[in-house]
């Protein structure tokens, strides 16, 4: 598979319109001869045009130089069509079968399929005329694409096949696409086209055209009170400051919501971090349920809460199991080669390795589950029809503030708890506590900061600091307590020396956390204790 982005503005065009002359563009030094392809492509998607609801294309292309299947995913950015260039990953796997969609870019799409099976819907016909534009040194800028499109819906049969319905439509668009330029040519090249008769398409897709209002689906996104997120970002609030609290915990949901999705296909695809960052999602989301569950029906929160803390476990998994062989290989690599260090090294690997083999394939079969798929739909239920509490109409400024305060106190109280123990397994699980609740603060802030903005990031990047430090405060004592149960008092010599040398680092590095995080306590302790007010 490889993939690109695609940048492009789309126009709308009458059949007698003349393409201009190209080389008149700023920085065009030539224009390469037109050449003509005839483009035969099949598009994929269910019986409820799902991805077109998504504004995702699958397709199956013959002809032209990049024959093969095709999978357009969102839009990087929310551009309108008739403004901005739009931005677009664009994934190309070879040709293989013609009902046979590949894994690889099925794996992008089982997030929104959720189980539901794709099939031809759209049989596309095009006659494409190409204009290169060319800069200085022969640069390939931007190719103009005269299209002659002849479209024909493919209805299901009753067995799933698709039928041609013999009404056709026709029209011609041209497209500006960028292959080496700088999107400063959409401009006056805008215009150029304008003047020929060119006007902004009023379509986002050659797909969305064909289909019309038979794909005319809601996009999934957010309630009225924050808008669309695409890329895992969180939207800007509709009301501002002055949003009720309800909003500022679906704005922030969206956002995460857009992550997990956009995760999804790397962790199906063993993609590095991944895993993290769709396990990050969860538990922003999880924190956020807890910090503001009384503007709730309470059975859906927990409902939710509960599903959200399953799939982190599985996550967490193959995650940790990741983490912890890649710090235990550094500090392999950190001591003198031998047949010791190679010992210890085949059975950390072992024992570490076949924890992550097993805990990724848990994590897959559930990736495929109804289970996973139904968590999805309710997260995006709970993002569209928020179950609101009649009289929970609280400013959202007065009800956050309020929630980063009561977290800033749960991780004064864990602190507090985390002094009574000097040493040992107690005093390691109270600091584990405190940085549960560390996390839980950060994300309550970063929630907050919707509408306290800067004032809030400060308190969720001093948050993260305590996090982040008792982290690798825990990542030691995971691997030091793994390595005296790989270890024997039976091993060889040199493998015994090997693990005395690595457990003595973790040792070292738990009493340099420690001292980091109080460090660390001390040097935020004003500014947790003011929160957001």
């Amino acid at each position: 598979m490889s993939q690109q982005t695609e940048i492009e503005k789309k126009y709308d065009v009458d059949e007698d319109a003349a393409v201009p002359p190209l080389e008149s563009l700023p920085g065009v030094t030539r224009a390469g001869l037109p050449h003509t392809a005839v483009l035969e492509a099949v598009y994929f998607d269910t019986k409820r045009h799902t991805l077109a609801s998504h504004r995702i294309t699958l397709r199956r292309r013959t002809g032209g130089t990049d024959a093969g299947w095709h999978l357009k995913l969102p839009p990087l950015e929310d551009a309108g069509t008739k403004a901005e260039p739009q931005q677009r990953r664009e994934l190309h796997a070879p040709l293989g079968q013609p009902d046979v969609v590949p894994d690889s870019l099925l794996a992008h799409l089982q997030a929104y399929l959720r189980g539901a099976a794709v099939a031809p819907v759209v049989r596309l016909e095009t006659s494409r005329t190409t204009h290169a534009l060319y800069g200085e040194d022969g640069v390939h800028l931007a190719d103009l694409a005269d299209d002659r499109v002849t479209a024909e819906r493919l209805p299901h049969g009753r067995k799933g096949e698709a039928v041609g319905n013999g009404e056709k439509q026709h029209w011609r668009e041209w497209e500006l696409e960028l292959v080496h330029g700088e999107p400063g040519l959409f401009g006056p090249a805008g215009e150029l086209l304008a003047k020929a008769g060119a006007r902004p398409a009023g379509h986002a897709s050659k797909l969305a055209r064909a289909l019309g209002a038979a794909g005319a689906l809601p996009d999934a996104g957010p309630s009225q009170d924050a808008g669309p997120s695409r890329n895992g970002s969180t939207p800007a609030l509709a009301a501002g400051k002055r949003a009720p609290a309800a909003a500022v915990v679906t704005a922030y949901i969206s956002g995460q919501i857009g992550e997990i999705l956009a995760q999804d296909p790397g962790v199906r695809l063993e993609e590095t971090e991944s895993v993290h960052n769709m396990r990050s999602a969860l538990r922003r989301v999880r924190s956020v349920l807890a910090a503001y569950r009384k503007l709730y029906a309470a059975a859906p929160v927990r409902r939710l809460r509960n599903e959200l803390k399953w799939l982190g476990q599985l996550l967490g998994g193959p995650r940790d199991a990741e983490v912890l062989l890649a710090r235990l290989s550094g500090h392999l690599d950190d001591l003198p080669p031998g047949e010791g260090v190679d010992d210890v090294r085949g059975k950390v690997e072992h024992k570490v390795g076949g924890a992550y083999d097993d805990g990724y394939r848990q994590l897959q079969e559930a990736l495929r589950s109804n289970r996973y798929f139904r968590l999805l739909d309710d997260l995006e239920a709970f993002r569209d029809k928020p179950p609101v509490l009649p009289d929970a109409v609280a400013p959202g400024r007065r009800v956050a503030a309020k929630a980063v305060a009561k977290a800033a106190r749960r991780l004064r109280r864990s602190h507090k708890a985390a002094k009574r123990y000097r040493r040992g397994t107690a005093h390691e699980s109270a600091l584990h506590q405190v940085r549960k609740d560390a996390k839980r603060l950060r994300h309550v802030a970063e929630s907050a900061a919707l509408v306290y903005g800067k004032r809030a990031g400060k308190v969720a990047k001093a948050a993260h600091r305590q996090q982040k430090i008792l982290g690798d405060f825990h990542d030691a004592v995971i691997a030091r307590d793994l390595l005296a149960t790989v270890g024997s008092r039976q091993e060889p010599t040199a493998a015994a020396a090997a693990y005395a040398a690595l457990e003595a680092r973790e040792d070292g590095l738990i009493r340099s956390s420690e001292a980091q995080y109080r460090k660390a306590h001390k040097k935020s302790r004003d500014r947790l204790r003011r929160g957001v007010g």
